[in-house]
C-alpha cells in the first residue's frame, strides 16, 4: 500500500474499471488502462469503501465528512489534496 497510516483506510471505486483500489498507484499497478475520474454525476453513487467497517459510501459523503458515518473510523484529512485524481472538478 502507497499510504499507510493509521487513517489511510478508504478504497475509491474507480470509475474507468468499476474496481476498488486504495490509490492511484495500485490502480496503475494493478490494471493497464490510465484512471478515469469520477464524473460528477456519479457521486452520489457508492464510490467509496470504509476499510474499516466495510460501509459503502457515496463519494458526496465521504467529500462531506472526516470519518465513516457508520463506525466513526477517521479517514486521512490529507487525501483532500488529491481529490483531483478520482473526482471530476
Amino acid at each position: 500500500m502507497h499510504y499507510a497510516t493509521d487513517v489511510d483506510i478508504v478504497a475509491i471505486r474507480f470509475a474507468c474499471c468499476d474496481r476498488y483500489y486504495p490509490c492511484h498507484a495500485c490502480h496503475a499497478e494493478a490494471e493497464g488502462h490510465p484512471v478515469v475520474v469520477r464524473p460528477r454525476a456519479e457521486w452520489d453513487e457508492p464510490g467509496i469503501l470504509c476499510g474499516a467497517c466495510g460501509t459503502e459510501l457515496s463519494v458526496t459523503a465521504y467529500r462531506s465528512t472526516d470519518s465513516c458515518p457508520a463506525c466513526a473510523a477517521d479517514f486521512n484529512p490529507r487525501c483532500r489534496l488529491h481529490w483531483d485524481l478520482y473526482f471530476e472538478a
